[in-house]
């Protein structure tokens, strides 16, 4: 059995990406998912992967789901902390809920989900977190306070959790994607679509895969001398 890979947010878009990706490569892949019940069953039909339901916002919640799933399937060695959810809006009419629900499920997840896993990654000496950022946490969007201001959270959360992993074998790096052609974004107007397109220089939306590459490669059991990066992968449309 390969080590065993928990995706949050696992079971769609760039998410699905990163399980289908793991699994491939030899991982034993566990998905977690929020809401969504029939997305993630037609999801483990249809890649065997098993998908187990918490809310990654909320602490208590994570602990006893991590304790679960390694009890179920092994120690958990690779953490892909993807889940996310955007509530858009300019400041003026943004509600707090609507800023703290992002903040949350965005950034506070990638705390509550590193706290559940760290402490058996240092007693074996091995582990792997990938937290997955965002174009718009590095360049800012309008209308986005609150998911550039988690997704931006999220680069010194994983240099400074870099700091503390790398004396026990463990890395912990970023990958922050440009527009990739996820259901969230294939929701945007036709017409709005088009101009983002257009600025885009590779001409094109990201794929999910496009993002597994890469978390493949900092994932990967050779790779331990990588640790408190941010990979950018935009098409060339914000480089930083």
């Amino acid at each position: 059995m390969g080590r065993v890979a928990l995706v949050t947010g696992g079971t769609r878009g760039i998410g699905e990406g990163c399980s289908v990706g793991l699994k491939d490569a030899g991982y034993t892949v566990v998905a977690n998912y929020g809401s969504n019940v029939e997305a993630a069953k037609a999801f483990t039909e249809r890649t065997g992967i098993p998908a187990y339901k918490f809310d990654v916002s909320d602490f208590d919640a994570v602990q006893v789901a991590v304790k679960q799933i390694e009890a179920d399937i092994g120690p958990i060695e690779v953490l892909i902390n993807n889940a996310g959810i955007t509530r858009d809006g300019v400041m003026s009419k943004m509600s707090f809920e609507r800023w703290n629900e992002v903040i949350q499920t965005n950034l506070s997840s990638c705390f509550n989900c590193s706290k559940a896993v760290i402490d058996g990654m240092r007693e074996r000496k091995f582990g792997r977190i990938v937290n997955i950022g965002s174009m718009n946490g590095q360049a800012g969007q309008y209308g986005q306070v609150n998911y550039a201001a988690a997704k931006s959270g999220i680069k010194g959360f994983t240099k400074a959790l870099a700091l503390e992993g790398a004396r026990y074998g463990i890395t912990v790096n970023c990958v922050a994607p440009g527009y990739v052609d996820t259901e969230m974004v294939k929701a945007v107007p036709e017409e709005i679509l088009a101009k983002i397109i257009k600025g885009i220089p590779v001409g094109r939306l990201g794929h999910s895969d496009d993002i597994a590459r890469a978390v493949l490669f900092l994932v990967a059991d050779n790779n331990g001398f990588m640790t408190g990066s941010t990979i950018s992968i935009n098409g060339g449309q914000h480089m930083y």
